[in-house]
């Protein structure tokens, strides 16, 4: 079943437009990887599908509605988790209070998310439930970031460059919960830039180059075509 599908989304940031007529699905459960490039149009795609960027064309929609152009706070009340590549954790309150103030029932009984289950997830962070945000390393910020998502108890995880600026070992951590949270029936767009990451962790893969769709296939596809690879991601 298809919860989301993107119809031609075009974006554009004032007079200089960043996506041109993407279209993708994400069937329940599947995890669906975009890849490229900086500044290709991963972010923007995400951006647009929570409604951070308003398109100029095409059609978004959400488990059969048209959603295009809706409000953010609407996307997430009806299920789509947006994680930031900035991560933007309330760096003055604590890991608690982080996770408390986004708390919020879900759209079904798929993903049911308290602080229960976030910890068995993320252990790492029952241990920090008084520090303030601020004061956690890059890694176990990025975990807080994702754990609060899960709070709000979406049904769709936008997953916005996770692995930048953390070293290998707190990589492969994270690709663990990744893949965790996919065994557990949850839908995910992955937006990111090591090829490694994507390979080890998608079902269907997209590869976007100013903007434009211009791959899409199996990890396995991908692996195997190295002039794709060298043409598209390869610095």
């Amino acid at each position: 079943m298809t919860i989301l599908e993107l119809q031609n989304l075009s974006i554009s940031y004032g007079s200089s437009q960043a996506l041109f007529e993407v279209s993708l699905g994400v069937a329940r459960g599947q995890l669906v990887s975009l890849i490229g490039r900086n500044g290709v149009g991963k972010s923007t795609t995400l951006r647009g599908i929570m409604g951070l960027n308003t398109p100029i064309s095409g059609k978004i929609y959400w488990k059969g509605h048209d959603i295009t152009g809706r409000e953010p706070h609407l996307n997430a009340r009806d299920g789509i988790g947006y994680v930031p590549e900035e991560r933007r954790i309330f760096a003055n309150l604590s890991v608690w209070e982080n996770l408390d103030i986004v708390r919020h029932n879900p759209c079904s009984s798929i993903n049911a998310w308290n602080e229960n289950n976030i910890f068995e997830l993320f252990p790492e962070l029952s241990n920090f439930l008084k520090h303030k945000g601020g004061t956690l390393s890059g890694g176990e910020q990025q975990m807080l970031t994702i754990a609060r998502t899960l709070m709000g108890n979406p049904e769709l995880l936008l997953l916005d460059e996770p692995s930048e600026g953390l070293a290998p070992l707190v990589v492969t951590k994270m690709c663990e919960k990744i893949t965790q949270l996919k065994k557990m029936g949850m839908s995910i767009i992955l937006a990111e830039q090591n090829l490694e990451v994507v390979l080890s962790l998608s079902d269907k893969i997209y590869i976007l180059e100013k903007g434009v769709v211009k791959f899409s296939g199996t990890p396995d596809e991908l692996r195997n075509n190295t002039l794709i690879q060298s043409k598209y991601i390869t610095l």
